[in-house]
């Protein structure tokens, strides 16, 4: 393609150039923009929409349950598993900050924790502890168990022993959050471009060339914020994609569900909006084939999903499901986000395990500070 002498000196060169319009490649988009008010920015996503998973979320502005700090506590140990908390907790403060909480249609309506008969609660016996090593970063009241939550919000008696309440969390407009953080960055004077595949990235001395399908970009640096898609520019990370599937039912009259909840260590979540119930998850019962980067219906899963619906959530309140979709996000066998330098030029920040509602302005934050350190 031959361009003009305009589009050569306006278009094509950069000095930061971010992959990936999400949650984390506009927060950074923004972090950018304020810090070298003077630099040219550009974001390239590869969809018309946020290919990932940031316009496709349930809206949950949570840190994780109580059953997922004591298996993380364990696993990860004391001093990564709270900065992890931190970086969750300061995420979510960021983008409540940087929109507003009007603008993101944020409620506090806490996080709930269904706990079915056939589990076994024995973690429950922690969560004193738990609180206890959290109190610093969160305050006084966070997990406590809620026993009238049952009725409350007319899920079934006969499945379920307890609901633990996490008093810190949240729920937010994801099509608000995205709308308002797209309008945020492109006003700071981000250039964003839809629609743009890329192909390839060839480093050279003095800069970066982003080979897309039919335009090559120049850029002082670039960064990846691609989540479950950066295995196709890093394969040697630690890094997998997993699919999520979600429904949306249509409007329920007089719905008792307000709030965000999970069950079966989070593999399951739903919420209340506009008088629907979204719901999704069920990952687990497909690891293989909900390893993907391909976008599509799992109907083993979605059956299961209808079927939590009838026996336990609304098992006494008719329902039609309205649609589903899938998102896809990015796991990796270490909890923490991948936020590294990984070249002379190239910065990456991605893998973040289905947080990034939470950790997304965090992880923006950090890719700053890293390319502070290095310049």
């Amino acid at each position: 393609m031959q361009f003009s002498y305009w589009e050569k000196t306006s278009f094509l060169s950069y000095d930061y150039l971010i992959l990936g319009a999400g949650i984390t490649g506009l927060s950074l988009g923004v972090e950018l923009a304020d810090t070298f008010p003077k630099a040219k920015i550009a974001i390239l996503e590869r969809g018309i929409l946020p290919s990932g998973a940031s316009t496709k979320n349930a809206g949950f502005a949570c840190i994780g349950s109580l059953s997922e700090k004591v298996h993380d506590l364990k696993l990860m140990g004391q001093e990564a598993f709270l900065n992890l908390i931190q970086d969750r907790t300061e995420g979510l403060q960021i983008l409540r900050n940087r929109l507003g909480d009007q603008n993101i249609h944020f409620q506090k309506h806490g996080g709930f924790e269904l706990l079915f008969n056939h589990q076994n609660i024995d973690f429950l016996q922690q969560m004193d502890a738990i609180n206890q090593l959290l109190q610093p970063l969160l305050g006084n009241e966070i997990f406590s168990v809620d026993s009238a939550a049952t009725k409350a919000f007319g899920f079934n008696p006969k499945h379920i022993k307890t609901i633990v309440k996490n008093h810190c969390e949240g729920q937010l407009d994801t099509g608000k959050m995205m709308h308002a953080l797209q309008a945020l960055c492109t006003s700071k004077g981000v250039q964003v471009f839809t629609n743009t595949n890329v192909n390839s990235i060839d480093e050279e001395n003095l800069k970066v060339l982003v080979n897309c399908d039919q335009i090559t970009f120049k850029a002082q640096q670039v960064f990846l914020c691609t989540n479950a898609f950066t295995k196709r520019f890093l394969p040697e990370e630690d890094l997998q994609p997993g699919r999520g599937q979600v429904l949306v039912t249509k409007p329920i009259s007089n719905l008792k569900v307000k709030g965000i909840f999970s069950f079966d260590e989070g593999y399951y979540y739903f919420r209340n909006i506009h008088e629907r119930i979204i719901f999704g998850g069920g990952r687990n019962l497909d690891f293989e084939g909900e390893t993907t980067t391909e976008f599509g219906s799992n109907q083993t899963i979605l059956n299961k999903l209808n079927h939590h619906l009838q026996e336990t959530i609304l098992y006494q309140t008719p329902f039609e499901v309205d649609y589903h979709w899938s998102g896809i996000m990015a796991f990796g066998g270490n909890k923490q986000p991948l936020v590294k330098k990984v070249s002379e030029r190239i910065y990456v920040g991605a893998r973040l395990n289905g947080m990034g509602v939470a950790i997304g302005s965090k992880v923006a934050k950090n890719l700053l500070t890293l390319l502070q350190q290095h310049s």
